[in-house]
């Protein structure tokens, strides 16, 4: 399977008409679900690979917007979850975030080298939740699998007319669901319960969720064609002049920061509180990795730290096959 990412990454390189044929061929018969942690993309088929739409982008209220593809259940974009949320605390004054959904997992009609049944992913998710130092347990796809990726996108799609802030919440909460706690959140009961934690209006979010949020989700597939996305996660980086920088994949932190400065080299870095009060305050759950990037300590320093804090009855910790998250104690998210 290896092999098989490092072909699909060159021949996505390659420019001549044989090598894009073979691509075709290839994204056809690739689960998406596969994702390559080596690129950090988890890759959909595609017919649109180069972007002509110069109008994406509304008007900003920031200097840089980022519109950010994503999916509840694609692993890189959990991977970037630590760089996302420092990028938020450090820049957060100069760039707005716009979430699209870009439907990953439409169904299970795939076949690829015994890729085509939801046990099959089991295992990678175990993989890739290693590479990415981030809490995944893959026996969700043995326990209770996951028919699609869209009945979640479009339930973020009915948080978002709502609030958007409580949107993002609720995508982080549904994540939270699948890859620690092995939640089939293309069941209404969790995506009700993950809208109650968040504080959203569940009759609005059932209504909106059987209505209005269908459109708005194929809304963002048709943009997403249009633009050329063929993984996630993607995100492009446009300043108020229409000047735009993507970045496509799991990138280190820096990645991420440069493609904003680059766009606007007078962006203010805001000194945030690096304590862990203030950290568990701000995102009232984080991971060892996330701690790790937020704070700046070593990796291998960070797990005892918290595991002291939980000994002091300060936090408490969730424990997974792959790893761990904590959160303040006595909270309720």
């Amino acid at each position: 399977m290896r092999i098989t990412y490092l072909i699909l990454i060159t021949l996505f390189t390659i420019g001549n008409t044989s090598c894009q044929a073979q691509t075709k061929k290839k994204m056809e018969n690739k689960n998406p679900l596969m994702c390559d942690p080596e690129s950090g993309i988890c890759e959909v088929p595609t017919n649109k690979t180069n972007s002509t739409n110069s109008n994406f982008v509304k008007a900003n209220k920031k200097p840089v917007k980022i519109i950010y593809y994503t999916d509840p259940i694609c692993s890189s974009c959990w991977g970037i979850e630590p760089q996302l949320r420092k990028l938020k605390l450090e820049y957060g004054d100069n760039i707005e975030v716009e979430y699209k959904m870009g439907g990953l997992l439409p169904d299970w009609s795939y076949n690829s080298g015994g890729i085509s049944k939801p046990s099959d992913v089991a295992h990678h998710w175990d993989e890739v939740s290693v590479y990415y130092d981030m809490p995944i347990d893959g026996d969700i796809w043995l326990e209770d699998p996951l028919h699609s990726s869209y009945p979640p996108s479009i339930s973020f799609k009915a948080a978002q007319i709502q609030d958007n802030e409580k949107a993002i919440l609720f995508l982080r909460e549904i994540r939270e669901m699948v890859f620690l706690q092995k939640k089939n959140i293309t069941k209404w009961e969790h995506l009700e319960l993950a809208g109650k934690k968040v504080g959203l209006d569940i009759i609005k979010l059932k209504a909106d969720y059987e209505g209005k949020a269908k459109e708005l989700f194929e809304e963002d597939l048709k943009l997403g064609r249009e633009l050329g996305v063929r993984g996630f996660p993607t995100m492009f980086f446009t300043d108020t002049t229409g000047n735009k920088e993507m970045v496509y994949g799991s990138k280190p932190y820096e990645t991420f920061e440069n493609a904003l400065i680059k766009l606007y080299p007078t962006a203010t870095k805001t000194a945030y509180d690096k304590t862990w009060t203030s950290l568990f305050s701000i995102y009232h759950l984080l991971t060892s990795k996330e701690f790790s990037v937020l704070t700046g300590k070593p990796r291998n320093e960070c797990e005892k730290y918290l595991d002291d804090l939980t000994t002091k009855g300060k936090l408490e910790k969730q424990t997974t096959k792959n790893g761990a998250i904590w959160r303040l104690k006595n909270t309720s998210r």
